[in-house]
């Protein structure tokens, strides 16, 4: 079983940043893949950005290309998402989830395995 549990939330100004924390237990944390989703309000949750288990591989969204960095720290069981140049576009609930590797596509939700409570993310204009 693994819990993840997000922080770093909160108010922002457009054009802020916030910085994402998800803290995973679990000894097996490095094996594997990390991704962050959002949810907006009357919208279906969707991927923001994804790493792969050693780090070397990091996968995003369009929207969010350039402007967050996805980045884990395995020995500390932490992945982080910094967000910058934040829009009122960027509002919504991010969710961490995780799974083993597999063959399937890192957007996917409903191939992860484990997910966390969320957290809110506001931007106002």
């Amino acid at each position: 079983q693994v819990q993840l549990v997000e922080s770093g939330g909160g108010l922002v100004q457009t054009g802020g940043s916030l910085r994402l924390s998800c803290a995973a237990s679990g000894r097996t944390f490095r094996n594997f893949r990390m991704s962050w989703f959002r949810q907006a309000p009357g919208k279906e949750r969707g991927f923001v950005a994804g790493i792969t288990s050693g780090g070397g591989i990091s996968n995003y969204a369009d929207a969010v290309k350039g402007r967050f960095t996805i980045s884990r720290d395995n020995a500390k069981n932490t992945v982080y998402l910094q967000m910058n140049s934040l829009t009122p576009e960027d509002t919504a609930v991010y969710y961490c989830a995780s799974r083993s590797p597999r063959a399937a596509a890192v957007d996917a939700a409903n191939t992860y395995d484990y997910w966390g409570q969320g957290t809110q993310v506001t931007v106002s204009s």
